[in-house]
């Protein structure tokens, strides 16, 4: 049964459920990521000898790997670049142990960048190739390299180990709020709770999805702060405008209002997969034990997340069930009047006609 955007919904616990960690594990940021990566390409550029060059690339690309793609070690480590590494798609094949002779696994998108650093690389390389494989390092002599990197650049040795690598990219992809269900798919985890999310969503949906946000993490040229991913469930078209409305992978319903030189010029149909941007400002706050009475086409139940307080005007955050934040800005006289609290349950609202779409 769909999920209705005005019925309460479940508080998510941590991001860091999808990994089946503690609640209290720790993760990196995207700073100390950046500065785990730089000290990894310096430590790699300066070599005492072309064989421990090569080596050192290789211990690179490995990091860079679980970095980008939240993949486990010995995913990585088992990797041939040659089959499993495509440039002209940037994706990378992860495959599942013992299927061999019928593949199967998952595609993972990776930056353009990365995808060709990974092939000047191995142009480099291709005389190495043995039947060991390029990746297939000790991975205790791995851990060693991130712990000594980590070390490097002022972090905690222990939040250099490659499984906080991972976690933290799941964590990084969530706060981008890219749909829970494409990050499980990353990471290779089955999502039997979500199974009725599936049911809409293909795996070549979810393939779309996950090139999306990994592309727009390459290049953000929107300063909305409130994005959802889904397909195009309702198109009713009126006279001058069209009432579009979008099915969600995490189960909701958003819904648009836009004119239909937009809906022509976009080329959007039932089925379609796009972007909806909402703007902070037009984001209202409600705090209410129901339903509460407003307008807004958009009512998603959630709680607080955080609060930034400033002279003027604040900005509340606020995280829905399937693990998105969505921003709102109000005035300081406003918060004073919702007294909101960190993890305070609250009623997130905008209109219909607030929404923006893209379409791919």
């Amino acid at each position: 049964m769909p999920m209705n955007e005005r019925r309460p919904l479940p508080v998510p616990p941590a991001h860091a459920r999808i990994l089946s960690v503690p609640e209290n594990a720790r993760c990196l940021d995207a700073v100390q990521l950046q500065n785990l990566e730089q000290s990894f390409r310096d430590w790699a550029e300066a070599p005492r000898s072309p064989g421990l060059g090569r080596s050192r690339r290789r211990i690179l690309l490995i990091y860079l790997l679980i970095r980008y793609t939240g993949a486990r070690l010995n995913e990585v480590l088992k990797l041939d670049p040659h089959r499993d590494i495509d440039d002209k798609a940037h994706s990378v094949f992860f495959l599942k142990a013992g299927t061999e002779a019928a593949p199967a696994g998952r595609d993972v998108q990776i930056p353009e960048v990365l995808s060709a650093e990974i092939r000047k690389t191995m142009e480099i390389e291709h005389t190495l190739r043995t039947r060991r494989g390029f990746f297939s390092i000790d991975p205790g002599h791995v851990r060693r390299k991130f712990y000594e990197r980590a070390a490097a650049c002022g972090i905690p040795r222990e939040l250099g180990a490659p499984e906080v690598i991972r976690r933290s990219r799941a964590v990084e992809l969530l706060q981008s709020n890219m749909p829970l269900p494409v990050v499980q798919k990353i990471l290779g985890h089955s999502t039997p709770n979500l199974a009725a999310s599936y049911v809409k969503f293909s795996e070549e949906d979810m393939h779309r999805a996950e090139a999306f946000f990994v592309d727009r993490e390459n290049r953000r040229k929107t300063s909305a702060r409130n994005e959802f991913f889904g397909k195009i469930e309702t198109l009713r078209k009126g006279d001058v405008q069209a009432w579009v409305e979008i099915s969600t992978p995490g189960g909701y319903r958003i819904s648009a209002v836009i004119t239909n030189h937009s809906l022509k010029r976009l080329g959007l149909k039932p089925g379609a997969l796009v972007a909806a941007e909402v703007k902070a400002p037009w984001v209202t706050i409600h705090r209410s034990a129901d339903d509460p009475e407003c307008s807004a086409d958009n009512v998603l139940c959630g709680t607080v997340e955080r609060i930034v307080r400033g002279k003027v005007t604040s900005e509340i955050v606020a995280r829905i069930a399937d693990g998105t934040e969505i921003c709102s800005i109000v005035t300081e006289q406003s918060l004073k009047k919702l007294d909101l609290r960190p993890a305070a349950r609250v009623w997130v609202a905008f209109s219909a006609f607030t929404v923006v779409l893209h379409a791919d």
